[in-house]
């Protein structure tokens, strides 16, 4: 249990924090989107080898063919080998950023929970370097590899899978890249769930920045979903800037976890509501109220009935 002086302390320390990671996370959600854009623009005119395109050498009885139908592909690169790498450069830096975010927001969230998961931490500080320097070397590789691809004699379909995939050095690549994607995706996801757990996070942007995790490990939708990664850094720089609409969640100003109510919270809240009207109003709980007493309205119209039922009675 922390002392109010410690609550005090990491208070002030995770405001200095988010200050000056408000900026660069305004900044690292639009390298995000930018990378992406640079390198579907670079790659939007590249040469696309089709089905048939890829078999009519082995159609015309040509089981080897000295320039593979992908030559032109492997060239298109090589010579748009700056802006890629130029593009894979601005990713690093958003990721960097990314990681960063992430690192104050674990740190945050064990505090508040210090049984949160441990391997979060490691998780997202190695995966996140190890995504930005991967990338930025991959693309710097294939530069190298496509290059002596283009000023080469060889355009074989050995020399384009060489070029493009295969290799012990796109191998090596290959693997890091996935081992290093896998690391931070599973360190993201972690964080968000301890982020939601002890309130440092809405719901759903706890719930986005899941899905950005996946993302990051599976690029599925291309380059459409690209702006959902973009998106939650940049409102983590608007909740580190302390411009969140609504203010910020009690959990940061507190030092403490303040969970948000779940679904079975929130109705047990509104049922004690209503009972403490109801007992305010002098009802019985549970216990729906009277909409007329035996004495009440009920009792007037017998009176009004019986009243007009002895009219025109003269007594005896």
């Amino acid at each position: 249990m922390s002392t109010t002086s410690e609550i005090s302390e990491q208070i002030s320390h995770e405001s200095d924090r988010r200050r000056r990671l408000s900026v660069p996370a305004f900044g690292g959600g639009a390298l995000y989107l930018l990378s992406g854009i640079v390198v579907a623009e670079t790659l939007k005119d590249a040469p696309k080898v089709g089905l048939l395109q890829g078999i009519e050498p082995a159609l015309s009885g040509v089981a080897n063919p000295t320039v593979s139908p992908r030559a032109a592909e492997v060239k298109f690169i090589s010579h748009h080998a700056v802006p890629l790498i130029a593009g894979s450069v601005v990713a690093g830096i958003a990721v960097v950023v990314l990681t960063l975010v992430l690192l104050l927001l674990v740190d945050a969230t064990r505090f508040r929970r210090p049984e949160s998961w441990s391997m979060t931490r490691p998780l997202v500080l190695f995966g996140g370097v190890a995504v930005a320097v991967v990338s930025i070397g991959h693309q710097v590789l294939s530069a190298i590899l496509t290059h002596r691809f283009s000023v080469g004699h060889d355009f074989s379909d050995h020399a384009v899978e060489f070029a493009l995939t295969r290799g012990t050095a796109n191998t090596i690549s290959n693997y890091l890249d996935l081992v290093a994607v896998l690391a931070l995706a599973a360190g993201m996801i972690a964080a968000m769930v301890g982020a939601m757990r002890v309130g440092l996070l809405t719901r759903w942007m706890g719930v986005l920045g899941i899905f950005t995790g996946v993302l990051i490990f599976l690029p599925i939708g291309g380059n459409t979903l690209e702006i959902v990664p973009a998106f939650w850094i940049t409102a983590m720089g608007m909740l580190y800037a302390e411009r969140w609409p609504g203010g910020d969640p009690p959990a940061w100003t507190s030092g403490e976890a303040r969970p948000w109510p779940t679904r079975a919270d929130q109705r047990a809240a509104s049922q004690a509501g209503g009972d403490k009207l109801l007992a305010g109003s002098g009802a019985n709980v549970g216990q729906p109220l009277a909409l007329g007493g035996a004495n009440g309205s009920s009792g007037k119209r017998k009176r009004r009935r019986g009243a007009r039922s002895g009219e025109g009675q003269r007594p005896e």
